[in-house]
């Protein structure tokens, strides 16, 4: 009896440890989060993530409880442009937002040659992104209908901007990041103002072949808003996304009038770059998002796990937790290795 009791117990310690086990995995996820995905964009309402990231041909949203499950998680195509339009090819960076009690998607998009792309977005009046209608609402841009791609909408002091990355002229020079204020979702009000062009070193690495053979495109895109104890910043991409050095810049706000250039200063250094030590490469084009129960704050981002693979299908979405210094800046940390166990954005 004693032989057999003593096998009963080392079988039940084994099913505990086995359950243990499991139940520690189900609270932890590795990166990358998909094999591929560009430009990420995810935020947080209602008890579901919605996702969304470049498809160059159609845009699609993904919807989750946990971030972890996004592989497997539910997806829905809600647009796919009709052929030979402005808009039908190309379309880059989409961003899904929730404003005024309906939905928005922003996207770049052009009619397949890049010196034409502009910004576009669909309106939903559904209270789930999933259910109803997406419609097409057209082009949404300043007056100067420039280049533009990157488009990003937030609220400041109950006023509603758009800041994105554009061309100053109708050439390929040099991108910078444009603000603008918006009538509503769907129209800009006013002039644009360009408040960030690549400065520093670590800002120009934009070679399209190499140091020897031009052109040569200095970048700054993707600018993103984040606050912190009354502080406002913009965490934009840096150097060109086919390079190693792809990275992530900040500006500050330091005065009252975000339409003022001088209102914003530029730190600089990078304040997040590749972390060949832990393989990975280019990080950038990033989104911010806090964990269900409001706790946490979290970057999600996409990065290649080689050098040399540039902006094409290597790069894949990958999240990590940050934290934020004594002075309120925040402090991303290094990118962290693939397949590293990380703990899922904390719930309610």
């Amino acid at each position: 009896m004693t032989s057999v009791y003593r096998l009963l117990l080392k079988g039940l310690a084994i099913v505990a440890l086995s359950l243990a086990t499991v139940s520690s995995f189900g609270q932890t996820f590795t990166n990358p989060l998909l094999p591929m995905g560009p430009d990420p964009w995810n935020i947080y309402k209602d008890g579901y993530y919605y996702y969304t990231h470049t498809l160059q041909d159609s845009l699609v949203i993904w919807k989750t409880k946990n971030l972890a499950d996004l592989k497997t998680a539910e997806r829905k195509t809600i647009f796919v442009p009709p052929a030979g339009t402005a808009y039908s090819k190309e379309l880059w960076a989409p961003e899904i937002h929730f404003l005024d009690n309906k939905w928005y998607v922003y996207f770049a998009a052009d009619d397949g040659n890049n010196n034409n792309h502009r910004m576009y977005v669909l309106e939903n009046a559904s209270s789930d992104p999933f259910e109803g209608s997406w419609k097409f609402k057209g082009k949404v841009g300043d007056r100067s209908n420039k280049w533009a791609i990157d488009g990003s909408v937030f609220y400041h002091k109950n006023k509603l901007y758009m800041v994105w990355a554009g061309w100053e002229g109708d050439v390929n020079e040099r991108q910078e990041i444009y603000i603008a204020r918006m009538r509503s979702p769907l129209k800009v009000k006013g002039r644009r103002v360009k408040i960030s062009s690549p400065q520093f070193d670590w800002e120009k690495h934009g070679d399209l072949n190499d140091p020897n053979n031009p052109p040569h495109v200095d970048v700054n895109e993707g600018p993103q808003i984040l606050r912190n104890q009354g502080k406002t910043f913009i965490i934009y991409s840096a150097s060109g996304c086919w390079t190693d050095f792809y990275a992530l810049g900040m500006l500050t706000l330091k005065g009252k009038n975000l339409k003022r250039p001088k209102s914003w200063v530029k730190s600089d250094q990078p304040v997040f770059k590749q972390a060949p030590e832990n393989s990975v490469y280019a990080p950038g084009h990033n989104s911010f998002f806090k964990s269900p129960d409001g706790t946490e704050d979290w970057i999600l981002y996409h990065a290649n796990s080689e050098p040399g693979q540039g902006c094409g299908r290597f790069r894949s979405p990958r999240a990590q937790k940050f934290t934020w210094n004594a002075d309120g800046t925040p402090n991303f940390g290094k990118p962290v290795k693939e397949g590293e166990p990380l703990a899922i954005p904390s719930e309610k």
